[in-house]
This record gives structure tokens, C-alpha cells and sequence, in this order.
């Protein structure tokens, strides 16, 4: 049996009914879980593989993980949350979108791209969890893969999670829809969100479309959800100075405390003939954050040659209060999330 029909069999065991969708005629089910709300007959998948109908009912990833492990936060990235503390990272497997440049493709596109198999290991929420609090994380984090379309099983974890006092978190492309985000609210303190470009042609070649994703920004910062957002920033793709400079305006208008994290390209996945982006480019897309009103803006992958932009400064003073190389913090000097210079409040979730 080739190795994606193994992958295949051993998904379809692994699933619960799920919760995201409404039924239609004829044993058809509307998945809710994404952007794609996608029709799915009797026997077939969705975009995503890995929620499909079975007799009418939408069965759901649940029992497995295809990735875990502990990481610093400041991988996710979340530099306003938590500084210098490890999160228990999760993954499953699947995604809704196929960006050619994805870090993550041999869980993200299995069952799409017959070269990517990470095989799938059983877990309970219960083993998830206790794993978290036999390292006292603070967060655990739902990421590798796209979290929205493994939603009802995350929720599993990150509900148990709640009860210790552990807060919860995604790692997403935000291509979400209002019945996903409102499931997922309480569940979650964290958002991280991949603003891959401000162009629909770009995201349509990538399978999504674009004001979903802004449309997930806005909804979660109105309700209060810690959101920081991150654009690769890959030459001839979106480095454009009007392209960035609508990033960052857009943000701004939903709010200017933000974090923008432009962060630099590395040959991956099926882009291996684009050049690595190069320090000059991270440091002009800052300036042009900085310049549109972003009071955070930070400069990633490239540590140590970015011009203090791993740090944080305050906004007000500009006093250096985290110090940071790469995801390792140097100095955390916040004071009860205060400037200790002049007092002024960060925003961030930080205890």
C-alpha cells in the first residue's frame, strides 16, 4: 500500500462527528469550519481532505497528533504575550489553503501532495493536557497545520486546557468564517494570523481569499483576542512598497497596537528558484509599518542583523523593554506590562 493510502486509511479512523456544519438535501453537509464553507455529497472531502461526509454527517480530525512539542512562544510568533515562556504546540494534519512556499508542507498538504507523509501518532486531550502541565506552560498552541479546518478537536483540548488555567491559542492563515470564530471564542486568548498578501489574485492562487482573512482580524480584535499578525515577505511576491504599505494601513485602521511581524523568506516547498529575502527589505517594510502608524512593528527569521527590530520598545519613551535574539528573550523588563521608565501601559497579554 503506497504511503498516502496508508496516511488516507489511517485519518478516516481517527474522527468524530463534527459540529461545524449544516446539513443539506439529498445527505449533502456545508462545512463551516473555513472560508471555503465548502458542499460535500455523501462519501466525498472538502478542500481541506480530512473532513468528509460519512451517511450525512461531517466527520472531523480528533484522536492524534502530527506534531508536538515545546517551543518558545516568540516561534508562534507572539512577542506581547508571555515573553520568554514555552507553549505546548499541536498539530494535525491538513490544510485549506496550498501556498507553495509553506514551512510546514509535509503535515499541511498530506493528502494532497503525495510526497508529504507525516504519519499521525494517537493522543487523547487528556495526555495533551497533561503533558502542558507537567512542563507549566502557560499556553498551548494549535499550529503546523491549519487549526480552523481541526477546530472541534482543538476545542477538545483547549477547553480541558482552560480548567488548569492554561490559556489557548492559533497559529492561522485566518481564512475563518463567523460560525468557526464565534465556536472557537472562548476557548482562545491568542490569535496569530498570516496576512500572506493584500491582493486577491495572490490569494486566489493560493486558495483562499483575501477579505476573509481581514474580516477574521477585525472580528477577533473587536472581541478582545490577543492578535498579533505576520507577513513572509517573499521578493516579486508581495515587497512591493504598495503592497506593504496597504498591509500596514489596513491594520492600522483596526488597531494600531497590532504587532506586524515582517518577517523574511527562506527557500522552501515547491519555491526553491526565489531568492532569500534580504535585510534591506525587512528593514524598509518596517519603516513603512512604522511610518502608516503601527506603534509594534518587528523583523523576523533574520536574527541579529535587523537593526533591534526583535525588540520592543515602549511607545511613548522608546525605552528598550524586552530585548530579544531571535526567539530567545534577553531581558524582559516589563513591570506589571509597564514601561519601567515612564509607566506606560503595553498592550498584551502578559500574565
Amino acid at each position: 500500500m503506497k504511503t498516502e493510502e496508508i496516511l488516507r486509511e489511517t485519518v478516516s479512523h481517527h474522527v468524530r462527528d463534527g459540529i461545524l456544519f449544516e446539513r443539506m438535501a439529498e445527505g449533502w453537509v456545508k462545512c463551516v469550519a473555513c472560508g471555503h464553507r465548502c458542499p460535500i455529497a455523501p462519501g466525498k472531502a472538502g478542500i481541506c481532505r480530512v473532513r468528509f461526509n460519512r451517511d450525512g454527517v461531517l466527520q472531523v480530525p480528533a484522536g492524534y497528533v502530527a506534531g508536538l512539542q515545546l517551543d518558545p512562544i516568540e516561534k508562534k510568533p507572539f512577542f506581547h504575550a508571555f515573553p520568554g515562556s514555552p507553549t505546548l504546540s499541536f498539530g494535525m494534519l491538513g490544510c485549506d489553503y496550498h501556498c507553495p512556499f509553506c514551512q510546514n508542507w509535509t503535515t499541511s498538504q498530506t493528502l494532497r501532495d503525495p510526497d508529504a507523509d507525516s504519519p499521525p501518532k494517537t493522543a487523547s486531550a487528556d495526555e495533551v493536557v497533561a503533558l502542558a502541565r507537567e512542563h507549566r506552560v502557560p499556553v498551548i498552541t494549535s499550529t503546523y497545520n491549519e487549526p480552523l479546518i481541526t477546530s472541534e478537536w482543538a476545542v477538545e483540548i483547549l477547553s480541558l486546557a482552560r480548567t488548569h488555567g492554561i490559556a489557548g491559542a492559533y497559529v492561522s492563515n485566518g481564512n475563518g468564517t463567523p460560525e468557526v470564530l464565534a465556536y472557537l471564542r472562548p476557548h482562545l486568548r491568542l490569535f496569530k494570523i498570516d496576512l500572506k498578501s493584500f491582493r486577491e489574485k495572490t490569494y486566489q492562487q493560493l486558495g483562499g481569499r483575501l477579505e476573509n482573512v481581514l474580516e477574521t482580524i477585525r472580528t477577533l480584535v473587536g472581541w478582545g483576542i490577543w492578535v498579533e499578525v505576520v507577513t513572509l515577505v517573499i521578493p516579486g511576491l508581495n515587497d512591493s512598497e504598495e503592497e506593504l504599505t496597504d498591509i500596514a494601513e489596513f491594520l492600522v485602521s483596526v488597531s494600531a497596537d497590532i504587532p506586524w511581524h515582517v518577517t523574511a523568506f527562506h527557500r522552501a516547498y515547491r519555491m526553491s528558484d526565489v531568492e532569500r529575502t534580504p535585510p534591506s527589505t525587512l528593514l524598509r517594510a518596517a519603516r513603512i509599518g512604522e511610518r502608516a502608524g503601527l506603534r509594534f512593528v518587528y523583523a523576523g527569521n533574520l536574527p541579529g542583523v535587523v537593526a533591534g527590530l526583535e525588540h520592543t520598545r515602549c511607545p511613548s519613551c522608546s525605552t528598550l523593554v524586552i530585548e530579544r535574539s531571535g526567539f530567545q528573550v534577553i531581558r524582559n523588563l516589563l513591570v506589571a506590562g509597564a514601561c519601567p521608565s515612564c509607566s506606560t501601559p503595553l498592550p498584551g497579554v502578559w500574565s
